[in-house]
């Protein structure tokens, strides 16, 4: 074992497998292995030394919990949830056992698909054809025109945008949400009119998915849909006993 700790990267089932060939973070990366002796198993690696926010340390641990996600339900760690030796972390697991299996439970056969939606960039002619406001300021700086009246426009033009993909976005939700087994909303993101996270099936995540395109062409012109997944549940275990310790994350 090394100073720096274990790292923690999901919670399985009792006898559940490691994929084949499945290896952790870290440059070599890291041997993993299965800690615990009740009803859940924690997957671990030795912790590296000096852990970072690294691209491939990132899709390492990400793959491994989409790998772990084939063959049975998974309790998702974040990135960068570092124990102190592997004492620690079976007594987590035994503290919290119920609530674990209940996790497990609820989020088996099923993933995690995110949708943000943001204004139409693209959708300016729109914006002038169905607003009266926009419309009118841009008459008025065609006519007569100086800074405040463009600074004025500009402001229209940006609100009308915001406002027309949270429309959108109300609706996309009402749409989505009963194909989903739970919704989650995400944290505030610069920009974002919507930032929703969805525990989909897996057997119907290609149609949760289509349904999310047809609406976006459907509704190009007043927002953009960015859509995420299937990914591991993070939206969808609670934030108590292990957490992150990599700053930033």
């Amino acid at each position: 074992m090394t100073e720096s700790g274990v790292y923690v990267y999901a919670i399985i089932p009792e006898g559940g497998a490691l994929p084949a060939g499945a290896v952790g973070v870290g440059s070599p990366p890291a041997a993993l292995r299965l800690v615990g002796d009740g009803q859940v198993t924690a997957v671990v690696s030795d912790a590296p030394l000096q852990l970072r926010a690294r691209r491939r340390d990132l899709m390492a641990h990400q793959e491994l919990l989409l790998s772990l996600s084939d063959r049975g339900p998974v309790l998702p760690m974040r990135f960068g949830v570092v124990a102190s030796d592997e004492a620690s972390v079976c007594a987590q697991l035994a503290g919290s056992q119920a609530e674990h299996l209940a996790t497990l439970r609820h989020l088996d056969r099923g993933v995690e698909i995110n949708v943000k939606a943001l204004p139409a960039q693209d959708a300016l002619a729109a914006v002038v054809a169905e607003e009266k406001d926009v419309r009118r300021l841009r008459e008025a700086v065609r006519r007569r025109p100086d800074y405040e009246a463009n600074v004025r426009l500009g402001e229209a033009v940006a609100t009308a945008l915001s406002r027309r993909a949270a429309e959108a976005g109300k609706k996309l939700l009402h749409k989505l949400t009963p194909l989903a087994r739970a919704v989650a909303a995400g944290p505030e993101v610069q920009g974002c009119a919507l930032n929703v996270s969805f525990l989909v099936d897996r057997s119907e995540s290609d149609a949760f998915r289509a349904t999310a395109r047809r609406f976006a062409d459907a509704h190009r012109e007043r927002a953009e849909l960015r859509v995420a997944g299937p990914l591991p549940c993070y939206s969808f275990v609670s934030s108590r006993g292990l957490r992150p310790t990599v700053a930033g994350v």
